[in-house]
């Protein structure tokens, strides 16, 4: 069975968040809110969490589950080498809608999923993800959706689909803006835009002193 906590009540968040804790360290998964979208959550430092995370989703591991961070300094120990761009879009946008394609460490011991050496990563701006993600570490989250169906917008969305697969659920009320992160990836000499989102493209192209087109010239995904 699975339980829902109605984060807008402070005893019934309390609750929530220490059974979010509990759950996510004893190796379950946990849904709760972010500021996009909901977020289907496993310690991202536990590869069979991982790994139940996308059988719930049916997801196969060429689609590699995405880090959440809980401050601008848990990147440093998370990347093989920050870039100035880098520094400069957390400096902008973080906590927020931006997610960062960067080279993981090498000595991570993670398994997220084919990720050739990457790993994408956020901040985001919602007290209850963050006050989760200070509590537990880095999480790796994914939407709150069965692949192919529209991500969820709301903890009953996200409970409609996934069910007692999820023992925990965080109810932050409807997704404020239900928008998907803007994905921008620095693993190469130049950004680029990997998928349009929250965050607007001439937003990023203005604090990396480049272009709208310059960002978005490859092909994106």
């Amino acid at each position: 069975m699975s339980t829902v906590y109605d984060c807008a009540d402070p005893d019934s968040r309390a609750a929530g968040l220490t059974a979010a804790t509990s759950a996510l360290k004893s190796g379950r998964l946990v849904v709760l809110p972010t500021d996009t979208v909901y977020g289907l959550a496993a310690d991202a430092f536990d590869s069979t969490a991982v790994s139940d995370l996308l059988a719930a989703k049916r997801r196969g591991r060429d689609m590699p589950v995405p880090v959440l961070v809980g401050s601008w300094h848990t990147i440093d120990g998370l990347v093989f080498s920050v870039r100035p761009q880098a520094r400069e879009l957390i400096r902008a946008f973080w906590p927020g809608g931006l997610s960062l394609v960067v080279q993981q460490a090498p000595s991570l011991a993670w398994d997220l999923g084919d990720t050739r050496g990457t790993v994408m990563l956020r901040m985001p701006l919602h007290p209850v993800a963050l006050e989760l993600l200070r509590e537990v570490g880095p999480l790796a989250v994914s939407s709150a959706n069965v692949s192919g169906q529209p991500p969820a917008k709301t903890a009953a969305e996200a409970r409609d689909q996934l069910g007692d697969l999820v023992g925990t659920y965080l109810d932050g009320g409807p997704a404020e803006h239900a928008v998907a992160s803007t994905i921008v990836d620095l693993t190469a000499d130049q950004p680029r835009i990997l998928r349009a989102g929250a965050v607007p493209v001439g937003d990023i192209a203005d604090v990396l002193g480049m272009s709208p087109e310059a960002l978005t010239s490859v092909a994106t995904r």
